[in-house]
């Protein structure tokens, strides 16, 4: 038993001198862990006071106006003289569609123009003159038979005065000048009336019928000159919708042009509009050619509640509407195609 107790007294002093080298490095580590969260705080504000935020990137894009070619004429595709990307000028033929029906329609109505040009020069050209000699013969023939039965009835009527013949023999003659003097009227209205062939209703009604027949005419005639399209202006053929052979409807469009007009189409917050009018020139980038150019804004315009930028706050912000910009390049950009990205610069400050 005591040499127990004097293992445990011998044993107790070199537990306690061995606690305190441990005691010191605990507490060397924890400075350090301090000195390093206060030394990383440090750069953290000091990056957080210094650092300024990158400008937001506004990125647009080329665009060119695009015509549709198409025509009135339904038909089937004949010939395409075009070839997709191929440069043209104004008035150059495109396209050629072919429709019989439009064919066998301009034919029916040049006829109907013919016959009622034909029946119009023949109300014009009024009775012929056979006829109106015919008629003036019977005027004639119906003026002496008129002349005789008033000869006689003037006889019978003094042949009565005197007692010779009765008062029937008299009524008699009466009735037959009163029917020569009525025959006589009636060949001269006949006469008369050749004479001034038809009449005007009549004249107006086949003129009518003319320029209907020749409105016809020209419909159909409009309506074929769309056979041939031709270029409306100057510009590259982008697209080519039909083949040959394949048939389309009124206005369906057969390709797509490209007018020779870039310009830029940038979509910004009204926060960036401040500085920018119509008017305005504009440094941008296009990084497809790795050059910068000056662009002058022709149109501002509103694109509407559905491309607003929404606030990221309830409360101190409020909801950025979107505008649209167009702007056309002050030179030509050689090798600025439709599609190509542009990067917004800024506003450009020389005068």
């Amino acid at each position: 038993m005591e040499e127990n107790t004097k293992s445990k007294q011998t044993q107790d002093p070199l537990a306690h001198y061995d606690e305190q080298p441990a005691s010191k490095r605990e507490k060397g580590l924890m400075l350090a862990m301090v000195v390093v969260l206060v030394a990383v705080c440090a750069l953290a504000v000091i990056g957080f006071l210094t650092l300024t935020p990158e400008p937001d990137t506004v990125q647009g894009q080329g665009e060119a106006t695009e015509i549709r070619i198409s025509g009135k004429l339904p038909g089937r595709v004949a010939d395409i003289y075009v070839t997709e990307g191929q440069m043209v000028h104004a008035g150059d033929t495109l396209v050629h569609i072919h429709s019989s029906v439009m064919d066998a329609k301009l034919a029916q109505a040049s006829a109907m123009e013919d016959a009622a040009a034909a029946a119009n020069r023949k109300v014009d050209a009024g009775t012929r003159s056979q006829i109106i000699n015919s008629a003036y013969d019977v005027y004639q023939q119906a003026g002496a038979a008129r002349g005789i039965a008033e000869k006689t009835y003037q006889r019978m009527s003094n042949l009565y005065d005197k007692g010779v013949i009765s008062a029937q023999k008299r009524d008699e003659a009466k009735a037959a000048y009163d029917a020569a003097v009525a025959g006589e009227n009636a060949a001269k209205s006949q006469w008369e009336l050749a004479k001034s062939g038809a009449q005007q209703e009549d004249k107006q009604a086949a003129r009518a019928m003319v320029n209907v027949a020749r409105g016809g005419v020209r419909e159909a005639g409009a309506i074929l000159e769309d056979q041939y399209l031709l270029a409306p202006c100057d510009g590259r053929i982008t697209v080519i919708y039909p083949h040959v052979s394949e048939l389309v409807m009124t206005g369906a469009p057969i390709m797509t042009l490209q007018q020779d007009d870039a310009y830029m189409v940038f979509n910004v917050r009204e926060t960036l509009l401040k500085d920018i009018r119509v008017g305005s020139k504009l440094r941008v980038k296009i990084p497809a050619l790795d050059r910068e150019a000056v662009v002058t804004v022709y149109y501002i315009q509103d694109m509407g509640s559905y491309a607003n930028w929404q606030a990221t706050k309830a409360t101190g912000s409020y909801d950025s509407r979107t505008f649209e910009i167009k702007a056309r390049p002050d030179s030509p950009i050689d090798g600025f195609l439709p599609g190509m990205s542009v990067i917004y610069l800024g506003v450009d400050k020389k005068k």
